[in-house]
């Protein structure tokens, strides 16, 4: 049952959208995003990592990086280059890349529905990042990236999104890697009445991505009510929130690259994968067509690999997801990487990325084999939610992914 409500949010002034919006910060090297802050005074960078524009705050004391990062956000504001809305809104949000047209609403969450579980989540985190990010929000109030939640069609939030999507947007821009951007503001009250309505009808809503957002913005704000009187409906126990219906969200897979074979011959790494796996090799491959069916690519060579029944354990939504398959009966009894999150002989390439890269960092020696895999579904994403289980690093890509600083929720 998420408790929605609409919000002041800050903009960009709109001839300056594609000079202030940003991929996240860590989309970038620490070379890129200097190049791209010095170049370019109006970036969201500036509001994230100050250190970019002045290498002497390095290693100094965190505040006077917050301290600098909040001027900066005063400069925006007075020179209009980020601008308050006069008034309160829920938007609708849609992103047009590489042929994908996705709809959502984008306003603010509750955050005890994450608290008491009806915000259900599919993957762990990391303390340290966990602590780093909150630590952020507390100092500087900027929640400027949406979580990504998913939930089952609904057709009264569906009437709205037509019902606006009928007209022109009011925001529509062009990033720089062609992806289109559009909003649509939502300020009558009947409409934001309707809204709140039937989001707070649904009783159970899934992380698609960004855990650790909301995990930071749960931990900033239980500091909070330690440290001031709490009432229910302060600013910071809101936090900025995209949904995304579950025919909108949509999920790529994430491929394997294994440096070495532990000291196996190719004959001998086939001989182990053949107890768990029907092996034929193909002329080409790509990504596999089904589930429980693996691309792997060695010695200059393609085979589908296909589990055995024994191996797909349908009553456990964890084991039986073909990232779990693999780990489970390849990667950790043959090739002995025991915890792919921090084994150096493991990386992970996104679905994005073509599958002819794949083959070539195979061919050149860099990698000995390549595992391509089908995309976990948002059924089996629910699934896992819903025993409250993790799912294995890299399991899914999530589009739409988000752009920093498009719409801004300032809770100080």
């Amino acid at each position: 049952m998420p408790r929605i409500k609409p919000f002041y949010a800050l903009k960009p002034a709109m001839h300056l959208q594609n000079s202030i919006v940003t991929r996240p910060l860590e989309n970038y090297s620490l070379g890129q995003a200097r190049l791209m802050a010095s170049e370019n005074p109006h970036s969201f960078l500036h509001l994230i990592n100050p250190e970019l524009d002045n290498p002497y705050l390095r290693g100094s004391r965190q505040e006077l990086i917050y301290k600098k990062i909040n001027e900066n956000l005063e400069h925006f504001l007075e020179n209009e280059v980020i601008k308050k809305e006069d008034k309160p809104a829920i938007y609708i949000y849609r992103v047009i890349a590489d042929g994908l047209t996705q709809n959502g609403i984008w306003t603010l969450t509750h955050i005890n529905d994450y608290l008491d579980g009806n915000i259900k989540k599919h993957e762990s985190t990391v303390e340290r990042r966990e602590k780093l990010l909150s630590e952020y929000l507390q100092q500087t109030g900027l929640d400027a990236n949406p979580v990504l939640i998913t939930y089952a069609p609904n057709e009264h939030i569906d009437q709205v999104i037509a019902k606006y999507q009928e007209r022109k947007p009011d925001n529509d821009f062009v990033y720089q890697d062609g992806s289109q951007h559009q909003l649509w503001t939502i300020e009558l009250l009947e409409d934001l009445n309707c809204l709140v309505a039937a989001f707070g009808s649904i009783p159970t809503v899934y992380i698609a991505d960004g855990h650790h957002r909301i995990a930071s913005m749960a931990k900033m704000a239980k500091l909070q009510r330690t440290l001031t009187t709490e009432e229910e409906d302060s600013s910071y126990n809101y936090f900025s929130t995209a949904y995304f219906n579950t025919k909108e969200v949509k999920i790529m897979a994430f491929n394997r690259m294994v440096k070495d074979l532990n000291g196996l011959r190719v004959e001998d790494f086939f001989s182990a994968v053949g107890e768990s796996f029907e092996i034929e090799k193909v002329n080409e491959m790509g990504n596999p067509s089904k589930i429980h069916e693996l691309g792997v690519y060695i010695d200059k060579s393609w085979y589908r690999l296909v589990a055995k029944p024994h191996v797909c354990d349908e009553n456990d939504p964890v084991a039986v997801l073909d990232v779990s398959i693999l780990q489970d009966y390849i990667l950790e009894p043959i090739l002995a990487i025991k915890d792919p999150r921090t084994d150096a002989r493991i990386t992970f390439e996104g679905d994005k990325t073509p599958i002819s890269d794949l083959q070539r960092q195979v061919d050149n020696g860099h990698y000995a084999v390549a595992f391509t895999l089908y995309p976990t579904s948002i059924q089996q994403l629910i699934a896992v939610a819903d025993i409250n289980g993790v799912m294995p690093p890299k399991s899914t890509w999530v589009e739409p992914k988000f752009l920093v600083g498009m719409l801004i929720n300032r809770f100080i």
